[in-house]
């Protein structure tokens, strides 16, 4: 998978020191694997939610304390990181 926007998550962890490390193993996933579908994603990723607000793929990174915000095209390959938010920035964001 290509991934875009991977300055989001760089500038994150500089805040967020205790995310980087989670974050590098995300990132090494993403880059190893081809998915298909949101079962593919599932295999690396169990708790990945599709179709957050009808259109994102949200990951739970470091034990569920961060919620990483994807739009995945699964024809061209590729990850648009979107945002990413502590647990409790998240819960606002998704109730809006």
């Amino acid at each position: 998978m290509e991934l875009i926007r991977t300055d989001i998550l760089e500038d994150f962890a500089s805040t967020h020191n205790q995310s980087r490390k989670a974050l590098n193993s995300w990132l090494k996933a993403v880059r190893a694997n081809a998915w298909h579908s949101l079962l593919d994603i599932r295999k690396v990723y169990s708790s990945a939610d599709g179709g957050v607000k009808g259109k994102y793929t949200v990951f739970n990174i470091a034990g569920n304390k961060f919620r990483l915000i994807t739009m995945i095209d699964y024809e061209k390959q590729t990850v648009v990181i979107e945002n990413i938010f502590t647990h409790a920035q998240y819960d606002r964001w998704n109730i809006k």
